[in-house]
């Protein structure tokens, strides 16, 4: 299965590990909760999953890589006690809290959560000595003589043996006390996760044309070549500083992350094309419905690759203009809300500062922290402007409104610019499949999406009710086709 099948697979265990019945207790006794063991390709997001299953479940989250763990680090250290057993005194070994155990009280002690997820990864590297301990610890939670806290599910993770030298195999007697869930890499699946968490559009737009090389893993004389979702990732966050530092992305940098020759090789130029492009087709001159009837013809007579990228750009330019506009206006609406129901401006508002600084350094997503952030400027603009005119509604008033107007200006420009863009695609695509391409790409960007259905447009409205007349068409003719083999 893909990734976020994993995901619904261990948020549905979660949930119903989670059951409690009427007196308080859990319907599956602890001992019968098989730990999830998650089996994947490495690089694929598995951690990533877990943790945002437990951010969306409002549940705790502690993580471990288990080859970094001894036996005595995950067991605990034994120390020698006096016991008495009858008229008897022996001395007895006894064993310190596991590390592993000590941080889940830790992090309950930390967040106020009772409930969590421990996710332990590389559960099927672990070493000689702490093997046996493992069957044990996945059958009856714990560790020595130190339980897991109640509440708090395993997850566990771990690669095929082809991709890590230290993978041990699990026997029947291992495997049968865990839930498998074995995933694969799917491109069309991360690139949903990459829109949603900004990867560079550069990136995206080369996977779109060559979605072979997403994910790739093979033995040369020289070693093994890789590339991984996590290295795209990665890879992304490191052109977009460069870029933003004015420095040079060439071979050498994308080689450290992309540790396959010829896709490293072959993306490199690919970087450089897509550049060429940005300037060749002056991107911010179809923005602004300015287009030349040179850049009209050159779309008509480029090949479908260069159409690609071309989407690529314009979408990417669109989404940045968007994401700055809806925080505007997720911000403002906030403000405005919380404004309505103050009494004394100056006295709230210096109590509300407090609580979006700290909410800015809690937060962790860079979409809420930019949020929180927008949200804090305007109230510290607000209590600037008390200070100087004056505890009254009017100078509040005075100000969201001006603020509302500017919005609402900002709002036409950019509905102006989606409709320039559709221009320029009917010029140059007539109806084609590119336009559908582009409706299909507005419509997984959250900005642009969320835009679209709070202030409208037309022309994404036509040609997404043909995007999905035409998926209703695809599907009725499958279903057409499964009756017809039935038949034979």
């Amino acid at each position: 299965m893909h990734i976020q099948e994993a995901k619904t697979q261990i948020k549905n265990a979660i949930l119903s590990y989670s059951t409690k019945d009427t007196h308080g207790k859990y319907k599956i006794p602890v001992e019968k909760q098989r730990p999830v063991f998650l089996v994947g390709a490495p690089g694929i997001g598995k951690t990533a999953i877990v943790e945002q299953i437990a951010r969306e479940l409002n549940i705790g989250f502690v993580s471990y890589a288990m080859t970094h763990h001894t036996r005595q680090s995950a067991l605990g250290l034994p120390f020698i006690i006096e016991k008495q057993y009858g008229e008897q005194t022996y001395s007895v070994s006894e064993y310190t809290m596991s590390e592993i155990i000590a941080s889940i009280y830790e992090e309950m002690e930390k967040s106020g959560k009772k409930e969590g997820i421990l996710f332990l990864d590389e559960i099927n590297c672990v070493s000689e000595t702490l093997a046996p301990s493992m069957l044990q610890f996945l059958q009856y939670k714990t560790f020595g003589r130190h339980r897991v806290p109640e509440g708090w599910i395993i997850v566990t993770a771990g690669n095929p043996a082809g991709y890590n030298d230290a993978v041990r195999e699990f026997d029947i007697a291992m495997l049968d006390r865990l839930k498998k869930i074995e995933v694969e890499p799917d491109y069309e699946v991360w690139k949903k996760f990459a829109v949603s968490a900004n990867v560079h559009s550069v990136v995206l737009s080369y996977l779109d044309i060559k979605p072979q090389y997403f994910y790739r893993v093979t033995t040369t004389i020289d070693g093994k070549s890789f590339v991984t979702a996590r290295a795209w990732d990665d890879l992304s966050q490191m052109i977009a500083l460069f870029e933003e530092n004015n420095l040079t992305v060439d071979y050498n940098l994308i080689a450290q992350y992309i540790q396959d020759e010829e896709i490293a090789k072959d993306f490199t130029n690919y970087y450089d094309l897509y550049h060429k492009y940005r300037s060749d087709y002056q991107i911010d001159q179809i923005l602004s419905g300015n287009t030349p009837a040179s850049i009209v013809e050159r779309a008509v007579n480029a090949k479908f690759d260069e159409r690609l990228s071309l989407i690529s750009l314009l979408l990417s330019s669109i989404d940045d203009k968007l994401i700055k506009t809806m925080l505007k206006e997720d911000s403002l609406r906030v403000v405005i809300n919380q404004i309505k129901p103050m009494k004394d401006y100056e006295k709230e508002i210096g109590e509300i500062i407090p609580f979006y600084k700290q909410k800015t350094e809690q937060t962790d997503t860079k979409a809420h922290i930019e949020r929180s952030y927008a949200v804090l400027d305007i109230y510290e603009d607000l209590q600037s402007l008390i200070q100087l005119k004056g505890n009254e509604y009017a100078v509040i008033k005075e100000d969201l409104s001006k603020r509302l107007h500017a919005l609402k200006q900002e709002v036409e420009e950019d509905k102006k610019m989606l409709e320039n863009v559709f221009v320029f695609f009917e010029k140059s695509f007539g109806k084609g499949q590119e336009i559908l391409i582009l409706v299909s790409e507005m419509t997984i960007r959250n900005a642009i999406s969320r835009f679209i259905f709070n202030h409208g447009c037309e022309k994404y409205q036509e040609y997404n009710s043909q995007l999905l007349f035409k998926d209703k068409q695809n599907s009725l003719q499958e279903r057409i086709d499964a009756l017809n083999m039935l038949e034979i």
